[in-house]
């Protein structure tokens, strides 16, 4: 039932088992779950594994992934996401050490994008070139000067880590526009409750299934002002987008409305969504939509998506958007090297979550370094998100790398460049085999007076052997994510 041990992975620190893959010497907080996994047989293995697929296919579970064709060009195919056996499992103090580090960086974040967009004292300070941000095809001049209910800009993130062969936790990347992937992290723990209800008896593992519970009252706490029951609906770009079965998850599981911008409208500076009883007032908005497409009066003027005039009301109060107009600036890639001063600069701290060395390519000597060093490097679009339009120099081929090379000469300022990390591995359960595989982890926060971080979050698995791409709209997987008390 174990698999060899792939000549990719022979240096990589495994979740389970550190650097003891092939021995499978778990490590002290894993031992319960792998000394019940060695009793389960290769056919109650591979009967668990097909029940997984069926149940993800009954329940609609997909994404929209990318793939090329013969003729080279890129198509989307809607597939059902594929779920791992074997979960991630991180200790107590694991867990305590991300936790303190996830609610520092999201606090900082909120202070930068407030800061920005109020009387940015960072760029007086010359911590950050301001230039970097008001040149930013994320920020929104129309946000300028606006209070928002408890200055909360970001309400809800999801901050991609990575951990190395030395044991140590980095941020990847920060999602605080439209971050996706909860509705995933939260139907692998009930498909694993179901297929194996016995292993979560001996082994204590943090709940999650209440998080959209917590998120709804997080949300309708942004606007008690309004009423002591403010309506909140869940804002989404309709079943074309390739995350719908999120929103109409999370919209089901909350006890809210899913709506489409053709189903709200602006009158009297409050927004009204439209039912067969009539109009309804709406106070909270939690959004799946883009900035661009928000609203077409201030905005792309031939979106279909937004909602004319709302910009005007969230700009007079009338109603919260979760998350804020322009919060992309704080997730921009161009921004994400200069995270650790913001947190000094704010907090007066030192980060917990340490950053991957980041090259701007905007920067000429930046740039230089990473020319000569495509070959060793990882190259992202500054704007680019899901793994599209990267490059993984030491895995590409010199044609990839040549056209890399001249995207970057003749716009360097739309790329950032970092080393490619020895990411860990995790067991996973393929063709029969335990075998590792590359993983990072998507943890979620819900910011505000009282803060909260799922505990786990979504791990994501680069099913393809050697591959360090992990995302699902490139081929990854996911896993449940427990962590044990």
């Amino acid at each position: 039932m174990v698999g060899p041990m792939p000549a990719p992975y022979k240096n990589t620190n495994d979740e389970m088992f550190g650097m003891f893959f092939k021995k499978k010497l778990p490590r002290e907080h894993c031992k319960s779950y792998w000394s019940w996994f060695l009793k389960q047989s290769s056919g109650d293995l591979r009967s668990a594994n097909a029940e997984a697929e069926l149940l993800f296919k009954k329940f609609g579970i997909t994404f929209t992934m990318h793939a090329t064709d013969h003729t080279s060009e890129e198509t989307e195919i809607d597939r059902t996401i594929p779920f791992d056996l074997i979960p991630r499992i991180l200790s107590k103090k694991e867990w305590g050490f991300l936790e303190r580090g996830l609610l520092q960086r999201t606090l900082a974040l909120n202070n930068f994008i407030a800061d920005v967009y109020g009387k940015g004292k960072i760029f007086s300070n010359g911590d950050i070139p301001a230039e970097l941000i008001f040149k930013n095809s994320q920020f929104r001049f129309q946000m300028h000067g606006i209070t928002l209910p408890d200055g909360i800009y970001a309400h809800v993130s999801g901050t991609d880590l990575v951990r190395t062969k030395e044991d140590n936790f980095f941020v990847l990347e920060d999602n605080l526009r439209v971050p996706s992937g909860v509705s995933y992290m939260i139907e692998n723990r009930k498909v694993m409750m179901r297929l194996f209800p016995e292993v979560f008896e001996t082994n204590k593992v943090s709940p999650i299934e209440h998080y959209p519970d917590l998120l709804l009252k997080h949300l309708k706490s942004m606007a008690k002002t309004f009423s002591d029951d403010p309506n909140v609906v869940l804002l989404t770009p309709g079943i074309f987008n390739s995350a719908y079965f999120e929103h109409a998850y999370l919209a089901q599981q909350m006890g809210i409305e899913l709506v489409e911008g053709r189903d709200l409208f602006v009158e009297n500076e409050r927004v009204f969504m439209k039912t067969t009883a009539g109009s309804i007032r709406v106070d909270v908005i939690y959004r799946r939509i883009d900035d661009d497409f928000i609203d077409p009066l201030f905005f792309r003027p031939d979106s279909v998506l937004g909602v004319p005039g709302l910009l005007a009301v969230i700009r007079s109060g009338g109603v919260v958007l979760c998350n804020a107009v322009g919060t992309g600036i704080a997730d921009d890639k161009s921004v994400y090297p200069y995270v650790p001063e913001m947190i000094k600069f704010y907090l007066g701290e030192e980060p917990l979550l340490n950053n991957v060395k980041t090259y701007l390519c905007r920067n000429k000597r930046h740039k230089s370094y990473v020319l000569k060093n495509l070959n060793k490097l990882v190259v992202k679009e500054v704007h680019g998100a899901g793994g599209v339009g990267m490059l993984v120099g030491p895995l590409a081929t010199k044609n990839e790398i040549a056209k890399f090379k001249a995207r970057i000469e003749a716009s360097p300022d739309k790329f950032i460049a970092q080393p490619m990390l020895a990411l860990s591995t995790n067991p996973t359960y393929v063709n029969q085999e335990i075998v590792p595989r590359h993983v990072d982890l998507r943890p979620f926060v819900l910011h505000g007076p009282n803060p909260v971080v799922v505990p786990g979050g979504l791990t994501r698995v680069a099913l393809k052997e050697g591959s360090v791409v992990v995302n699902s709209s490139q081929g990854g997987g996911t896993k449940d994510t427990w962590v044990i008390w």
